[in-house]
């Protein structure tokens, strides 16, 4: 069967790499790719904003399916479109993504399902902000309300900081996506990305991961897209995984279809463990992107199958098959990341990383020609590995990390320290 992936990140290529294992895939397309998915699949050019596009580029590609990677085509109602038409999609329809695209419309929705969260203001003028911000202590979190690609997020040490921050994004700095802003309480713990698929009624966990989204190590400097994530065993133990099954995962899923938007696709919970117990930050409606590295590093079943069975309503446990090996990503960016950078730095040593034994070099923004792999993005890579333990995995990716080079590239040195210690400390 063809089978077409929509993306051209890091998650693309981990989806990619993971389908390719598939049997039963003849053709796979990504669209429009990048250096290191084209050397696993066909990439054709494509824009991920027009939806219109997109519906012609399958209509030429034929697809069995068609798998989405990224937040955007989800909201613009990429999965709506291609239903219509009969071409199987793997992803929530744009009512069901507005747990991703609408911050307020999450927060309330978890209000009325008694899913457990941070307290919140919802703000759309200045009058709103200065009375909200009086129910709040330092720090505040602030979040625009819609879409920012990773850039919607501020935690400000003061009220003044909130105040500044909400009112540039009321005042348009981040477009329409800060048309109304939501104010949070600062929740304090460890955080925990906990991803399940749907298929509209039943809910399946994936192996739990741990994100570090500060662009520096011990957790400072400003948030990213995510510089590395791990995925172990020792995350959660099957209590707190039922735990969240029952009070978070099923909730949501039940919730939508009871609002009369199905949810089918991959649900992201994100969560800080707090003291008072587990609070989601967010959803994201599709693949965490650096957390995809280390799942498919760890799956051992079959891709295709699962997206299959999810979209034909007949999801279930036996669809996945893990690894009890962890797996360790490190995102390896450009100079200047998360801020201004410049691409198209020459990258060697990725061929020879590739080589090491439970290693995997993800590509997330790179492009090829004469032969040779060029930075294009912030994320540049995500070098993955597999080992025996946590230790041992950790110092093979970063054995991998260190043959690789490219002018201003930079990472952080501690992905997986938390579980490391945990370790050492015997938790």
């Amino acid at each position: 069967m063809n089978v077409l992936v929509l993306g051209s990140g890091g998650r693309e290529h981990a989806l990619v790499w993971k389908l390719r294992q598939s049997p039963r895939i003849t053709k796979l397309y990504c669209a429009p790719g990048n250096g290191g998915i084209a050397a696993e699949s066909e990439c054709v050019a494509a824009d991920l904003k027009d939806v219109s596009a997109l519906v012609q580029l399958a209509n030429r590609l034929h697809p069995d399916l068609t798998v989405v990677g990224p937040e955007l085509p989800l909201a613009l109602g990429i999965v709506d479109e291609f239903q219509s038409r009969g071409c199987p999609i793997f992803g929530p329809t744009r009512a069901a993504a507005r747990l991703e695209s609408s911050k307020s419309f999450a927060k309330e929705f978890m209000q009325r399902h008694r899913i457990p969260t941070a307290k919140y203001s919802v703000c759309s003028s200045s009058q709103e902000l200065a009375e909200a911000l009086k129910l709040f202590h330092a720090p505040v979190v602030v979040k625009a309300d819609g879409l920012a690609a990773g850039k919607g997020v501020v935690i400000a040490q003061s009220k003044e900081e909130a105040h500044r921050v909400a009112q540039e994004m009321l005042a348009g700095k981040l477009g329409d996506a800060g048309a109304r802003v939501v104010l949070e309480e600062h929740l304090q713990g460890e955080e925990l990305s906990f991803l399940v698929m749907s298929d509209g009624e039943r809910v399946v966990p994936l192996v739990a991961t741990q994100d570090h989204k500060r662009v520096f190590d011990n957790d400072q400097g400003p948030n990213t897209g995510g510089m590395g994530a791990y995925s172990t065993d020792h995350i959660i133990d099957a209590q707190m995984r039922d735990w969240l099954m029952a009070h978070i995962a099923r909730p949501v899923i039940t919730g939508m279809k009871a609002e009369g938007a199905e949810y089918k696709g991959i649900l992201y919970c994100g969560i800080m463990m707090t003291a008072r117990g587990p609070q989601v930050l967010e959803f994201n409606c599709r693949f965490g992107d650096p957390e995809t590295q280390p799942i498919m590093m760890r799956l051992e079943s079959d891709l295709l199958e699962a997206m299959e069975a999810a979209v034909a309503g007949r999801a279930s446990e036996g669809d996945f098959r893990w690894s009890p090996e962890p797996a360790v990503c490190v995102v390896m960016a450009s100079g200047g990341y998360p801020g201004a950078f410049e691409a198209g730095k020459l990258i060697s040593g990725i061929d020879e990383a590739d080589r090491m034994q439970g290693v995997k070099v993800f590509h997330a923004g790179t492009s090829r020609r004469d032969g040779a792999y060029y930075s294009s993005g912030g994320r540049v890579l995500g070098v993955t590995a597999r080992g025996a333990d946590l230790p041992d995995t950790v110092e093979r990716a970063y054995d991998a990390v260190m043959k690789i080079r490219f002018e201003g590239m930079h990472y952080r040195k501690d992905i997986a320290a938390r579980g490391l210690k945990h370790l050492r400390a015997g938790k």
